[in-house]
């Protein structure tokens, strides 16, 4: 196992946490996922964005800027659903990851 299986539960968290703010869209969301740390490829992004939305967590809209057609990422019910019951996860996982914090 690679720390980028690792890290794909939590950049889809962070996905779903601000589509969850606001409505999203690739290269957006890659620089704030760059802001975290996170070096993520296009050849990666993308798939994920679509496989989240194929599952029901996002739904999306192409809006026409210009020559170029953006795709638009919003939460779905499902998602903020997904997210609530992720954060109770979260949060016991954190809680014992730091609870003895000697190592």
């Amino acid at each position: 196992m690679t720390q980028r299986d690792l890290y794909a539960g939590l950049i889809r968290l962070h996905i779903l946490h601000h589509a969850a703010k606001e409505t999203i869209y690739g290269s957006e969301i890659s620089e704030e996922l760059a802001h975290h740390g996170y070096d993520i490829s296009p050849g990666t992004l993308y798939p994920m964005l679509h496989a989240m939305e194929s599952k029901g967590y996002l739904q999306s809209t192409i809006e026409q800027n210009g020559s170029r057609k953006i795709r638009f990422y919003t939460i779905t019910d499902e998602g903020r659903l997904a997210l609530k019951d992720a954060k109770v996860k979260v949060k016991e996982l954190f809680g014992e990851l730091f609870e003895d914090d000697t190592n």
